[in-house]
């Protein structure tokens, strides 16, 4: 998928999730990306709360409490998502700390 981030950047939301179900033969259950150039980000590598939104979705839709979702961006990421029907989603996964701050 080669997105315009042009046209992204103009839409009436600030960001854009696709995502669609995996192929048969992968691991995984759904694939993803995340664009937000209206917000400054042109694509986000890993993003949790696109999971939160997209997780309810394929889990209803897939009949399954959990899914095992890959955000295909160029670093890419894997993340757990698990769903039971309410107003809160479960992720996990791997994370890479970027920086570190502490407030006095």
């Amino acid at each position: 998928m080669q997105p315009d981030l042009g046209i992204l950047a103009n839409l009436e939301r600030p960001n854009a999730i696709i995502t669609s179900i995996a192929k048969p033969d992968s691991r995984f259950d759904i694939v993803s990306r995340f664009f937000a150039p209206g917000l400054g980000i042109l694509e986000d590598p890993v993003t949790g709360a696109a999971h939160c939104v997209s997780g309810p979705y394929w889990c209803r839709r897939l009949q399954q409490d959990t899914l095992l979702a890959y955000q295909a961006s160029p670093r890419g990421g894997v993340v757990k998502v698990a769903y039971d029907g309410s107003d809160r989603v479960a992720l996990s996964g791997q994370a890479v700390m970027v920086f570190r701050a502490e407030m006095i």
